[in-house]
């Protein structure tokens, strides 16, 4: 493996972790070495005024799964549809991602979603090993704890060393992402085109899949997860009550909480709460759920995900402080690189300072709109 780069970035906008500086950031073997305000006279790529952000960190993202599965019955080669992803994800600014795989197969699946999940982290494993991927990637997975083969699945794959995080779902009507049957009805129907009296069917028999197979599959996977060391979400809280569970499993992070009460237990408990970048772009959830950028204000949000659109992380990164005029830009950056790795467990990236990875964005706005003009993953440039 060749050495890790070093070098000099000057005229640049810094956002550290309080303030943006004007100055210049050193880096060596693929560490920051060095911020000083001011010109550098040391020879320097001169970034010409515009911001220099931290590498970003995804922790949740479908975005992969949609390369693979493209269209219905469609499935594209693992390696060729990683390496699409892991190029738009390096060219949106994220030099660190977390990319979700499903587990617990529905009947609107075609076949065992364990299949496709080892076929997927088969590719990571080798991408990586290889030296192919822009990006550091890492695998997040999503388990449907009301499916009949999650925990099985999580058995399989959970020691992976890609692996680092797992989040317990639960899209059983009527709860959580869904805390109305009408919103059910919209989405699963538009989605489907079920008639009414299908989706009578389907949904009664989720509701009994939930009762025979949630409460086991839950107890399994949090202790399988914290067993092997790793990092642990709640999806789609709902109420105080589903946080108090989470909290009382030792789970870290609140993905997604569709409501105000939800957000606020989980502050009051101590969880990282993870938002849709989506969200604070749109102006307002897909779901009809509580706005990203409400809980913004209420201080009830710490980290963004980019979810199923990798460029909507800069994008709402840059927006936010104009959607929460109580957030600075330094303090919404934070919440898609610093406070991400931190929830993640990585300690060593996430921010401009000394001792930290060199994973540097270059960016700038042209009518408010965040434009990449390069990446650097661990000093060495990649976009």
């Amino acid at each position: 493996m060749a050495p890790l780069p070093s070098g000099t970035f000057k005229n640049a906008r810094l956002i550290l972790a309080d303030e943006i500086v004007d100055g210049s950031v050193h880096f060596d073997k693929g560490l920051i070495s060095g911020i000083d305000a001011g010109t550098s006279a040391t020879p320097a790529e001169d970034f010409e005024g515009d911001f220099l952000l931290p590498g970003l960190v995804e922790l949740h993202t479908d975005h992969l799964e949609s390369h693979y599965h493209p269209r219905p019955l469609v499935f594209w080669n693992p390696m060729a549809a990683l390496q699409s992803h892991d190029a738009q994800v390096a060219a949106s600014g994220i030099t660190t991602v977390f990319d979700a795989l499903r587990l617990g197969s529905d009947p609107d699946d075609k076949g065992d979603l364990g299949e496709h999940a080892e076929v997927l982290l088969g590719a990571i494993k080798t991408a990586r090993a290889d030296g192919r991927l822009r990006a550091e990637h890492f695998v997040h997975l999503r388990c449907e704890l009301s499916a009949s083969d999650a925990l099985s699945h999580f058995e399989t794959f959970h020691g992976a060393e890609p692996v680092k995080l797992a989040s317990l779902m639960d899209h059983t009507p009527g709860q959580r992402q869904f805390v109305t049957m009408d919103l059910y009805y919209a989405y699963y129907q538009g989605k489907t085109g079920r008639s009414d009296a299908e989706m009578e069917r389907f949904i009664e028999a989720r509701l009994e899949d939930q009762r025979r197979y949630a409460g086991r599959n839950r107890r399994g996977i949090v202790d399988m997860g914290k067993s092997a060391g790793l990092a642990l979400a709640s999806h789609d809280d709902a109420t105080a009550e589903h946080i108090e569970e989470a909290r009382a499993d030792g789970i870290a992070i609140a993905e997604f909480p569709t409501t105000a009460d939800a957000a606020a237990a989980a502050r009051d408990a101590g969880l990282a709460i993870l938002m849709g970048a989506p969200n604070v772009v749109r102006g307002r959830s897909h779901s009809g759920n509580i706005s990203a950028a409400e809980l913004a204000r209420q201080e009830h949000l710490d980290v963004l995900s980019s979810d199923y659109v990798p460029f909507s992380l800069m994008q709402a990164a840059c927006a936010l402080p104009k959607a929460a005029e109580n957030i600075s830009l330094p303090e919404a950056v934070a919440k898609v690189s610093r406070n991400p790795a931190k929830a993640a467990g990585l300690e060593d990236r996430g921010e401009i300072a000394v001792g930290k990875r060199a994973d540097f964005a270059r960016v700038t706005l042209i009518d408010g709109m965040p434009v990449i003009r390069a990446v650097w993953r661990q000093g060495q440039r990649v976009i």
